[in-house]
């Protein structure tokens, strides 16, 4: 096994458009740009650890080569959300000749952190110096960037990866790094990770760090995470009018794993979709937990909103 002290997501990081998992349609379009050596202004918009840094940084050295990082700037609007960042380090950047090049890339993530009046400067600056810097700006939601921002931009909308995409990419590292990666093992990362490409590499990089064999225990061992079949059980037991029963199980469970109830909450709504109940039933019991998700988001105390979801769920029991 190699060093694990690199980090496996920038260390097995794709470096081509080609190489990226997944987003099919995307890789297409962004490697005609590749292509052309020509981009307009860009939008990535879609969750966490799916492959908008990552498109970002290929479509540049794609373009650029060897001297990508002269004309290439990334920063993050979540580091600084206001209008200086905007007026000083983008502009500062977006004014100064290309090196080698027709024109230069910003990339900046996060950009639905920006506040209103950064936006509008953002746009100012996208419009002045367009003919020497292109835009790249990555988000989760495109809804929260004003509406001069978006039509100035080509949207791409990433999706979350397929769990083909993300078992071709573990079975990769695994092999390299010599690990062992058991069929349970790859079942859970993908339960935990939820199409998420780097939570899923961060995790077995996690398990890998213990044991060679990477199986469903060390898996959720190390992601805090509730087993589906856990969640499962405290449902029916309390559909099955065993309250108690059930809030022991959850409560054992959040203490020995320090899970939060938001945590716990997305295990639930997976398995009431799943579960084997009336549909009415089931359209009643996420309503009720969006209601708890507001309460224990609002500084409800967890525990206590968890327990009185069970007991509207044991009032439900047959």
């Amino acid at each position: 096994m190699e060093d694990l002290n690199e980090i496996w997501t920038e260390k097995y990081r794709p470096k081509k458009i080609a190489e990226l998992s997944g987003q099919k349609n995307i890789k297409e379009r962004l490697q005609a740009f590749a292509n052309e050596k020509s981009i307009p202004h860009l939008l990535f918009a879609g969750t966490a650890g799916i492959g908008k840094t990552t498109c970002a940084l290929a479509l540049a050295k794609e373009i650029y080569g060897d001297n990508w990082h002269k004309n290439f700037m990334e920063t993050n609007a979540s580091d600084e959300r206001g209008i200086n960042v905007v007026r000083t380090t983008i502009k500062d950047f977006a004014r100064v000749k290309p090196f080698g090049a027709e024109f230069k890339i910003v990339f900046l993530d996060e950009c639905d952190a920006l506040t209103p009046e950064a936006q509008q400067a953002l746009r100012r600056t996208m419009e002045k110096y367009t003919k020497t810097t292109r835009f790249i700006l990555s988000c989760n939601y495109s809804s929260k960037l004003i509406p001069p921002i978006q039509s100035r931009c080509a949207i791409f909308r990433f999706r979350p990866l397929e769990d083909e995409d993300i078992k071709e990419s573990l079975t990769k590292i695994t092999k390299n790094e010599g690990l062992e990666l058991t069929d349970s093992g790859t079942d859970a990362i993908l339960a935990v990770a939820e199409g998420d490409m780097r939570k899923a590499v961060n995790t077995l990089q996690s398990v890998a760090i213990t044991s060679k064999k990477i199986t469903n225990d060390e898996v959720y061992s190390i992601a805090a995470s509730l087993r589906p079949e856990e969640v499962k059980e405290i449902l029916e037991l309390a559909l099955n009018n065993q309250f108690m029963e059930s809030r022991k199980k959850l409560a054992n469970i959040m203490l020995v794993r320090g899970l939060s109830g938001i945590d716990v909450i997305k295990g639930l709504h997976k398995q009431i979709i799943e579960i084997d109940i009336d549909e009415t039933k089931k359209a009643i019991l996420i309503d009720k937990l969006g209601e708890y998700e507001f309460r224990i988001v609002e500084g409800g105390t967890e525990d206590l909103q968890m327990e009185a979801f069970l007991a509207q769920v044991s009032t439900l029991s047959n």
